[in-house]
């Protein structure tokens, strides 16, 4: 069983100088199955990378990919050719890896495979639809300071659950994406999202 320290060694041995592309981070973490995919992206978007406009945007897109390949029951994750060349800096991704330290210590110490029955493969299947719905959240929120992190809160929990084979979590993880689902529809002014899209639509 992974941890979560181990997936961020896989991210900081792929940095260097330079772009690092989403090609080289998935080559470094696929031997770990899909799990450091909906677990390493919503990370750097707690981090301060997160606040690059664009960002969560981007890294939706990449859990989206992943999620999409889980629900059709892939096992082994594929990066497609545009998405590959994609990336960031390396020196930007090494400062995430480090100030996300803290935060993985915890998570390697809370979460250990309870209930893994609930974590089977249409458990799988049922959450990556449940986090590709809510990837399609995130490039709106953009525009709300933070409000990306709701979703992408949601999909972490989704993440951990699957790599500690943890059915408690899953389920955990599955209630957090109803809050989500409920402060999404009554803390996010909509309307007002709507206005300013349409403002430069038109």
């Amino acid at each position: 069983m992974s941890s979560v320290n181990e997936i961020l060694d896989d991210l900081r041995d792929a940095a260097h100088d330079g772009k690092v592309t989403v090609g080289e981070m998935a080559e470094a973490m696929g031997h770990r199955g899909t799990a450091p995919f909906l677990i390493v992206p919503p990370l750097i978007e707690i981090s301060p990378i997160g606040g690059i406009p664009g960002v969560p945007t981007f890294l939706a897109l990449v859990i989206a990919v992943f999620a999409g390949q889980i629900a059709f029951g892939r096992e082994e994750p594929h990066v497609p050719g545009k998405l590959a060349r994609r990336g960031v800096e390396g020196r930007r991704l090494q400062g995430a890896t480090d100030k996300l330290r803290p935060l993985a210590d915890r998570l390697d110490g809370w979460f250990r495979g309870r209930l893994s029955p609930l974590t089977g493969k249409p458990a799988r299947q049922a959450a990556a639809a449940v986090v590709l719905a809510l990837c399609l959240t995130v490039p709106p929120l953009e525009l709300v300071p933070f409000a990306s992190t709701i979703p992408m809160g949601a999909i972490l929990v989704f993440g951990l659950a699957f790599l500690f084979r943890d059915g408690l979590l899953m389920l955990g993880a599955f209630a957090a994406s109803a809050v989500a689902a409920w402060g999404l529809a009554t803390v996010v002014p909509w309307s007002l999202l709507a206005e300013k899209v349409s403002g430069w639509v038109g």
